[in-house]
């Protein structure tokens, strides 16, 4: 087999461009920082690439609806938390009242009017609204929870209207409620025996010291409905903290497989260069040698 000095130019190119794409493909991820600049760099990697982009995605998703649905945790925790310090105070302020004998007429309108005004303060501790909503109003399209006569206006959990939840997903099998309406929380108005009509009850039954017996029985059972309410939100506040913790741990997780499927190994790649850059200079050198032409080779 004849092999011309043609062949021998072609094969000898053919060998030194490989091995400058090779180099130039390695400079690239060095300037890079990516293994990957296209699908066709590692199909596998990009395939791999994407599914962890994707899930990082609604990684960062969760996070915010996690973020979201603890504000208005918070938020309920806290004004329920208030509402049962003022309610102790009625409550102390009924007990007070209960000793009739020992209570003058002016003493009487003196608690008559300080419950009165914890009663305004309580109303507006149940009109909170957060993020435009009102925090007890359900899915109420008002500005209110509570109209100024202690009346319910929000919607859902009386007048047989079903409560309809205020939820927000935190992965992709858990999904947390995040409100609470005003009938769950202070007692169905329906009833007559909401936190707002008994406190109503014990500001006109100031001075009747058998209503207010009544009253103040009352009073407790609105207390322990505060205070389970209070449980039911504060148990929903933990799950969204675990529900946090958990979506940070998989963000790092994910952050992790997408650097090791994308960037690339700084010191392995620059040995990885030099190394090329020695194997093309060689050939460089080694071809210089092998192909020195002359006319007569060119006339064969």
């Amino acid at each position: 087999m004849r092999i011309t000095q043609r062949a021998i130019v072609q094969n000898s190119l053919q060998g030194l461009n490989s091995n400058l794409a090779a180099y130039n493909r390695l400079q690239q991820q060095l300037t890079s920082g990516k293994t990957i600049s296209r699908p066709s760099d590692s199909p596998t990697g990009t395939n791999t690439s994407l599914i962890t982009r994707q899930a990082m995605s609604g990684n960062a998703q969760y996070a915010r609806n996690i973020s979201d649905g603890q504000t208005f945790l918070d938020a309920t925790d806290s004004s329920i938390q208030d509402m049962l310090s003022q309610l102790a105070r009625v409550r102390d302020l009924t007990v007070q009242a209960l000793n009739g004998g020992a209570q003058s007429e002016a003493s009487q309108q003196a608690i008559a009017t300080e419950v009165a005004g914890i009663r305004q303060s309580l109303l507006g501790q149940a009109n909170q609204v957060v993020q435009g909503r009102p925090l007890f109003g359900g899915v109420t399209a008002g500005s209110k929870a509570y109209d100024d006569s202690g009346a319910y206006v929000g919607v859902g959990g009386t007048g047989g209207v079903a409560v309809q939840p205020l939820t927000r997903r935190v992965s992709d099998v858990e999904t947390i409620r995040v409100d609470m309406t005003g009938p769950e929380a202070f007692g169905d108005p329906a009833s007559g025996k909401d936190l707002f009509s008994v406190i109503n009850s014990v500001v006109a039954n100031v001075a009747d010291t058998t209503a207010l017996t009544d009253d103040l029985k009352d009073l407790d059972t609105v207390r322990d409905g505060l205070l389970a309410a209070a449980a039911d939100i504060g148990t929903r506040s933990s799950r969204m903290q675990t529900a946090g913790t958990v979506n940070t741990g998989q963000a790092l997780s994910l952050k992790t497989t997408l650097s090791d499927t994308e960037d690339v190994d700084l010191p392995k790649t620059i040995m990885e260069m030099q190394m090329q850059q020695n194997g093309y200079q060689a050939a460089l050198q080694a071809t210089a040698k092998v192909i020195q032409p002359t006319l007569l080779d060119f006339l064969k």
